[in-house]
């Protein structure tokens, strides 16, 4: 019991436990010029002068004798508690420097398995040194497993959310942008992160966010099936993964939950919600009945709405191919949302912001004067290509990330809203073939011209291609002075000014 200590036995305990030396308490001791004090006065002391802290104070009336030090590294006190592991505020005691010390559980030391993916960890961390990764400086297996990192000045992004409930857009976006390019950079040294949450995600006092527990990946050999990876660490990607039939460790899961971790911070919920329930996170449902993002905020810019619900396509080749991409991508999205553009892929009218309005006033030898032509692309660099390109001759564009929205929005108009549509299959495949002959027969749609991209290896797209007079087909990659003619062509029945070239 505290109240049973003697200020001399807990002076005793410090010295055993290390904190202080002797010469250190004879100089307190001198400093007092007495021995004859009360414990309450003597701890006030020691914490006053920052000798010892109250998380030391607490373990010594405890009785602890371990866990003070790691290393050269002294313990102030407890930062986070998980389920393996304990992080802890130390201090060098030979230079100085403030660490945060990470140490493994004491149930889980006899565990061979999970002490060899602590160290696992530990060595990937060593090798990662990038501004959105927490980089670690030493992992020891002895006498504890631990490792010593950076120490954060700040707090995880799920305490942050729940103090600020969500995020704004913008801030949101531009964590998203600071996970990607962290797992960018470690994608292109061979790791993947594979124990993606919120919880994993640090904000600095400065608002950049950086990544921790890299090393999960590859603990069972690639295409182990998602049933039998029994990591509890990885249940999560193993539910992804087991609904949408791919192996583990596919690198595209790591996407699938920034944006996970995206909509939470906007929305202020998950999409796939929260349970500790193994079955419950295991079920395919919960991965399938991801609700849209504007149920929960309907006023979002919809090139961010598309940005966020194609990272969460359960089938992985509708998502980005790569954290590089990703990254790319809503880079792109960002600057754009932060320079003021307004525009969506799918407003209500085109002469609204989802326009990119020409210039006030056309020439009339430009090319496309008084034309607008409607882009069906779900990437956004191809996007902002056609976009400028076409702009610079005059042509008023309209961007839609899928082709039914396009049909709608042309089906449900009361004017005209545009001259031609261009279908991109180069990522969207399968759906912008589809959609290209269904504007060949819908009423609505069976007389506008019509312009069907295609990369030289999707042959089996070129062959169900249901092409017309004004119906045509263009390979990838694509070269504008050709795009530029096709349009003329197809548009010079109702511009007859037009000339090629």
């Amino acid at each position: 019991m505290t109240s049973s200590l003697s200020p001399e036995q807990l002076t005793q305990r410090i010295v055993d436990a290390g904190l202080l030396d002797s010469r250190q308490l004879e100089s307190l001791w001198a400093e007092l010029g007495t021995r004859e004090i009360e414990l309450a006065d003597l701890t006030s002391i020691l914490l006053r002068k920052e000798l010892l802290t109250n998380f030391q104070l607490d373990r010594l009336f405890k009785g602890e004798r371990s866990g003070y030090f790691y290393g050269d590294y002294k313990v102030l006190y407890l930062v986070g508690t998980g389920t393996f592991a304990r992080v802890y505020r130390a201090v060098n005691i030979k230079t100085g420097r403030i660490v945060a010390v990470k140490a493994l559980r004491k149930r889980f030391r006899d565990d061979r398995d999970m002490v060899e993916q602590f160290i696992r960890e530990g060595k990937i961390g060593m090798q990662l040194r990038h501004p959105n990764i927490v980089p670690i400086y030493e992992s020891d297996p002895l006498p504890t497993p631990h490792m010593t990192m950076e120490f954060v000045e700040g707090s995880n992004l799920r305490e942050f959310v729940r103090v600020r409930k969500k995020l704004d857009p913008l801030e949101g976006l531009r964590v998203a942008v600071d996970i990607l390019a962290g797992l960018a950079y470690a994608s292109e040294r061979g790791h993947t992160h594979r124990d993606l949450k919120m919880s994993n995600v640090l904000i600095t006092s400065r608002g950049q966010a950086k990544l921790v527990d890299f090393g999960l990946a590859g603990m069972q050999p690639t295409g182990t099936k998602v049933e039998d990876a029994g990591n509890p660490r990885t249940i999560d990607y193993a539910g992804l993964e087991r609904a949408s039939g791919v192996r583990n460790n596919d690198p595209r899961s790591d996407l699938y939950f920034v944006g996970v971790i995206l909509y939470n911070m906007i929305a202020g919920v998950s999409p796939i919600g929260e349970s500790r329930d193994r079955s419950a996170r295991l079920s395919i449902a919960r991965y399938q009945d991801i609700k849209p993002i504007t149920v929960h905020e309907p006023n979002l810019p919809l090139s961010l709405v598309a940005f966020i619900m194609r990272s969460l396509e359960l089938n992985p080749e509708k998502r980005h191919a790569s954290a590089k991409e990703m990254h790319d991508d809503a880079k792109r999205l960002l600057a754009r949302l932060e320079a003021g553009d307004t525009s969506e892929p799918d407003a209500a009218s085109p002469a609204t912001a989802s326009t990119v309005a020409a210039p006030a006033k056309i020439p009339s030898e430009q090319e496309g004067a008084d034309k607008t032509v409607l882009v069906v692309e779900s990437r956004m660099e191809m996007q902002d290509l056609l976009r400028d390109r076409l702009k610079k001759h005059g042509y008023r564009v309209l961007i839609f990330n899928e082709p039914q929205r396009a049909l709608k929005r042309i089906v449900d108009a009361d004017q005209k809203v545009c001259d031609c549509v261009l279908f991109s299959a180069t990522d969207l495949g399968e759906a912008a073939l589809e959609g290209f002959n269904e504007f060949g027969t819908h009423e609505a749609t069976k007389d506008l011209p019509a312009i069907l991209f295609v990369d030289a290896k999707q042959s089996n797209l070129v062959k169900r291609a249901e092409l017309g007079s004004h119906r045509v087909l263009l390979t990838m990659p694509l070269k504008m002075r050709e795009l530029r003619d096709t349009l003329l062509a197809l548009l010079k029945p109702v511009n007859q000014t037009s000339a090629v070239g």
